[in-house]
């Protein structure tokens, strides 16, 4: 009996260590597919920027599904609408961030993109009708106030660029309310490969349209050969990164992993500097410590509430049962 139970309490304990260690790693590569686009968006659109990652996003994914023995045939079959709507969602994200990194600092654009979190705990009350209690909904003030510290509204510090990552983390907490809706019910690869056919099938109409119009900011630019590793590159950090975060999720929970994803704040600060020489001034900090402070408030209210269901589950099974 005590050896089933350290055994058993060994296996948790490493799968949550696993987790922690992929959520690391993922949210730590992230920002190098970022850096990339934002240098990529001084010769070319976002919007073909964008296009460009979720292609070879799609195609790496063929090449691994055909490399671990998966049809194409099985990895359509679990690409439906709600996953194409979902994709969408991310492709919107992507337009949105990227188009930001070009007028702004890589630290900066994420650090704003963190209220995430908050706009997140607003959805989840509106759309999937859960309950947020007060102190919650006091955190999402504190993240937004943070927000506002970093964007400091009509001064000349970042102007209306910054409202670009707002839109980018409006969209991803959108597609992260349709996750859960689909939690579970497909594979990695499978929600990989409905991501890049879904970016493609949403940004490619928008090049072609603004090609025809004449619109710069998102017309059809012939990249250089020398952008074409690049694209390839985002492609398979974009893979392995988010690759990387679905198995951190898989093997720790949610309420452990949440405060986890303030590294990509760091990561970002260390690429911004290393490739382009960015460096946050302190209303941005101030700014990142209150939407931080906010986010793990929220991660932390999340946590108790699933003991708390996870208790009161126990109690009900173990409860003595009453024949009448």
């Amino acid at each position: 009996m005590t050896t089933t139970t350290v055994s058993t309490d060994s296996h948790t304990s490493n799968a949550g260590l696993h987790g922690i260690l992929f959520m690391i790693a993922g949210m730590s590569l992230a920002p190098l597919m970022d850096g990339t686009a934002k240098y990529l968006s001084a010769f070319i659109s976002p919007v073909e920027v964008s296009l460009g990652r979720f292609f070879c996003q799609a195609l790496i994914v063929l090449l691994v599904a055909g490399f671990m023995g998966r049809s194409f045939g099985s990895l359509i079959k679990e690409v439906n609408r709600i996953q194409l709507v979902r994709g969408a969602c991310l492709a919107v994200c992507s337009i949105f961030f990227f188009s930001s990194l070009k007028y702004m600092p890589l630290a900066d654009a994420i650090a704003i993109f963190f209220v995430q979190p908050m706009i997140l705990t607003v959805l989840s009350a509106v759309v999937l009708k859960e309950k947020v209690g007060v102190r919650r909904w006091a955190a999402v003030v504190v993240g937004m106030i943070g927000a506002l510290i970093i964007i400091r509204p009509g001064s000349s510090a970042l102007g209306w660029p910054a409202l670009l990552p707002l839109a980018a983390a409006t969209s991803f907490a959108v597609y992260l309310v349709l996750t859960r809706k689909l939690s579970g019910s497909v594979s990695l690869l499978g929600t990989q490969l409905a991501a890049g056919i879904a970016g493609v099938l949403t940004l490619t109409p928008l090049v072609v349209l603004a090609s025809f119009l004449g619109f710069e900011g998102a017309s059809w630019t012939t990249p250089e050969l020398s952008h074409l590793p690049l694209f390839i590159l985002m492609g398979i950090i974009s893979f392995f990164a988010h690759g990387f975060i679905v198995q951190a999720f898989d093997r720790a929970p949610a309420s452990v992993l949440a405060p986890l994803g303030y590294i990509e704040i760091i990561s970002a600060t260390i690429v911004g500097y290393v490739l382009f020489g960015d460096i946050p001034d302190m209303f941005v900090w101030l700014g990142v410590a209150l939407i931080a402070g906010g986010g793990l408030y929220i991660a932390h209210r999340e946590r108790t509430a699933t003991k708390r269901q996870a208790l009161s589950e126990e109690l009900v099974e173990n409860s003595p049962k009453r024949h009448y």
